[in-house]
């Protein structure tokens, strides 16, 4: 494990990302629901994170604009959504990052998150990494389920020539065949080989597309404990995972959010293979 590139630092608010940091968890529902989901999952996610002492930013999407289905709950908007984000944000003390879709977003969403996140889907799309690039804050790349991983680099170009180094980039499995996503563990240790902080989500690597979220047959969440510690062994800066207080009622990628009860025990074993990959040189 002597090989393990090292990283730049990437600041989020008090969170430290790369650079030897320990590593941090990027959690929330899939998106923004209503107030009562909001508070349970808010509750528990920051509890469980503090017990651990891994820091955290706290993640859920005002609007999902890649669903299946235009009649699918997509999210309580942008106007709605930053204002739940900067409640999250002021009672819990814990940075926010949600997704843009658009350059113009960019700048609205920039005033309340503190991490802007680039859907996989619109990974490739200039004007949006630029105008994200240009808000300053750190800036979440999701790989494309399309791209070859060391193909990031052009992404993380664009981003640095607005002179915005506060750069993260999260593979989130590739496409293999129809509908099918597959993770090549290869991929976290070439894009770290970049020098900005890897993120790992795992739970977006076992969405089956073409099916809908809600269905069970939406996603293979059984694979979720054996894929984080397959990443965590690789020596990832950021473990991503969606996690909803009962998913079988969630709005969006019910089919592949962990279940907040299982969180704990997978995000210990999680820290303890972290801990043997830092031990050996990460």
């Amino acid at each position: 494990m002597k090989n393990i590139a090292k990283t730049r630092l990437v600041e989020v608010g008090s969170v430290k990302i790369g650079a030897g940091n320990p590593m941090v968890l990027i959690c929330g529902p899939c998106v923004i629901e209503d107030a009562d989901v909001m508070k349970r999952a808010a509750d528990s996610i920051c509890a469980i994170a503090d017990k651990l002492k891994m820091p955290l930013i706290f993640k859920s999407s005002y609007v999902k604009d890649n669903r299946s289905s235009e009649e699918s709950y997509q999210g309580p908007g942008l106007e709605k959504g930053l204002e739940i984000l900067a409640h999250i944000r002021e009672q819990y003390k814990v940075p926010v990052l949600s997704d843009v879709h658009t350059p113009e977003e960019a700048k609205r969403a920039a005033e309340v998150l503190d991490v802007l996140q680039i859907p996989a889907y619109l990974s490739m799309q200039t004007s949006l990494a630029i105008a994200a690039g240009k808000t300053g804050k750190a800036v979440n790349i999701k790989k494309g389920q399309f791209l070859d991983p060391a193909d990031m680099e052009k992404v993380i170009g664009k981003i640095e020539r607005t002179g915005n180094k506060n750069i993260l980039l999260t593979e989130r499995g590739a496409s293999f065949g129809y509908h099918n996503l597959v993770v090549d563990m290869r991929s976290l240790v070439t894009m770290r080989a970049l020098g900005y902080p890897v993120v790992y989500d795992p739970t977006h690597s076992v969405r089956v597309y073409g099916i809908s979220s809600s269905d069970p047959a939406g996603g293979r969440p059984e694979f979720i404990p054996a894929l984080t510690r397959a990443g965590v062994a690789t020596g990832i800066d950021v473990l991503f995972i969606e996690s909803h207080p009962c998913v079988a009622e969630a709005k969006c990628d019910a089919a592949s959010q962990l279940p907040i009860d299982q969180l704990e025990n997978l995000l210990r074993q999680s820290l303890e293979i972290d801990a043997v990959v830092r031990a050996q040189g990460n």
